[in-house]
């Protein structure tokens, strides 16, 4: 059995204390100890790593992940994109989610109906690298609603597909459940401005939504749901969807429904692509009407998630990574966005990174903390993340990236160049 030995950590452990020093060895796939006490633990036999105060962390958890969008401007490409060159472009940017630090990934949905599953089993089987993965099938939408790029005269495919009433919406729920998907996706709501004018509208009807959650409870997976608008996430939570993402618009009765089943639900603001429109883009890439709806939903999506916070409601990181103006990879961007826009302080937001995104995996058990037993999926991190967040977006301050165990990224070389700063 392997054995790394990680001297002299500064141990951030995911549980909300103060980060510590300490030493981890790891045995396995598992944390075998954590000793407070400097230089006990029997190093026989065991690979050892000096850290000479680097910060040993848990690994990150994306709670919206979409690794089949392919860095796209506009959703048709995903859809004109052919399934075999789409299958190595998903590939890739599994390994590269793992290379940026996230050892767990939680699909908020596949562009495709078998990427994720395709995905997800070779990584398991051990057959490509990546994090771990619960696999989602396509968003399921309505005519009109998030992700039908159809028109009278054109047929064109995107992200998503169409459901009509509950039984089309129960097939197409089986049909995913069938081909391996670990969850669904539901597009109760619309987007914010994504026409001209138009605020999120809430389109998905009740009987449709229950159709859905009933067909995925019975196969014991789990629901995904699109809801920007208030009324939105009223329907998700009284019809038991388990993720609801976005909730910008949540009023206070939205949020009162959410508190009453904080213990089931998780949430996930996905603000990656409002902060980059109203923040980022070019001056005139945006019409001003709708960047004007982008930057009321950017602002709203502040207030209900401070709110959402102090009433203790589980939230998890995740910005819809894998767009034009969000590109794959850039993922830890979202934990600075919970403290600059959602109010969250940096070791609140690395929690929801880690040990709420763990609970959301159905591994909380298991990994997102650093403790005895736990899994090893760990990072040692040059510099203190919750000093500064922004340190988790850059690659080479991750200098060694562990998952269950097993090193898929260790930069001796910075490791060295720590020693010798340690040493002056």
């Amino acid at each position: 059995m392997a054995r790394i030995l990680f001297r002299n950590t500064r141990v951030w452990d995911g549980s909300g204390a103060p980060a510590y020093p300490a030493d981890v060895l790891i045995e396995g796939e598992r944390i075998r100890a954590v000793a407070t006490q400097l230089g006990q633990l029997e190093a026989a036999g065991a690979e050892i790593v000096e850290a000479n105060g680097m910060t040993l962390m848990p690994g990150l958890i994306e709670g919206h992940a979409h690794i089949s969008y392919i860095d796209s401007a506009v959703s048709t490409e995903l859809g004109d994109l052919p399934p075999e060159e789409h299958t190595l472009a998903t590939a890739k940017n599994a390994r590269l989610l793992l290379d940026r630090g996230f050892t767990g990934a939680y699909s908020a949905a596949s562009s495709k109906l078998r990427l994720d599953i395709v995905i997800r089993n070779a990584i398991d089987a051990g057959d490509i690298p990546g994090p771990r993965m619960r696999a989602c099938g396509p968003e399921i939408t309505v005519t009109g609603g998030l992700g039908d790029e159809r028109r009278a005269h054109q047929f064109r495919d995107s992200f998503a597909i169409i459901a009509d009433g509950p039984i089309e919406v129960m097939k197409l729920a089986r049909l995913c459940i069938r081909e391996g998907a670990d969850s669904i996706k539901l597009n109760i709501s619309g987007d914010d401005y994504t026409r001209l004018g138009a605020p999120p509208r809430t389109v998905m009807t009740e009987a449709e939504i229950r159709a859905g959650v009933e067909v995925a409870h019975d196969f014991g997976r789990l629901v995904n749901a699109h809801c920007r608008s208030a009324e939105s996430v009223k329907r998700a939570v009284r019809c038991g969807v388990d993720v609801i993402y976005h909730c910008e618009h949540a009023d206070e009765e939205a949020l009162d429904l959410l508190e009453s089943v904080k213990d089931r639900v998780f949430v996930g603001p996905a603000i990656g692509l409002l902060h980059v429109a109203v923040h980022e883009a070019r001056e005139g890439a945006i019409h001003p009407a709708i960047k004007q709806g982008l930057t009321v939903g950017l602002e709203a999506a502040g207030r209900a998630y401070r709110e959402m916070n102090k009433r203790g409601i589980r939230v998890v990181v995740g910005g819809d990574y894998g767009f034009a103006r969000t590109p794959q990879g850039q993922n830890a961007r979202d934990i600075e966005h919970f403290v600059n826009h959602l109010g969250y302080s940096p070791g609140e937001a690395l929690i929801c990174a880690t040990r709420f995104g763990a609970d959301l995996m159905g591994m909380g058990g298991e990994c997102g903390q650093i403790r005895e037993g736990f899994l090893a999926d760990l990072l040692l991190v040059d510099g203190d993340p919750v000093a500064d967040v922004r340190l988790l977006q850059r690659a080479e301050n991750l200098v060694a990236i562990l998952k269950g165990g097993e090193s898929h990224k260790l930069d001796r070389a910075a490791l060295e160049h720590r020693r010798v700063q340690a040493a002056e």
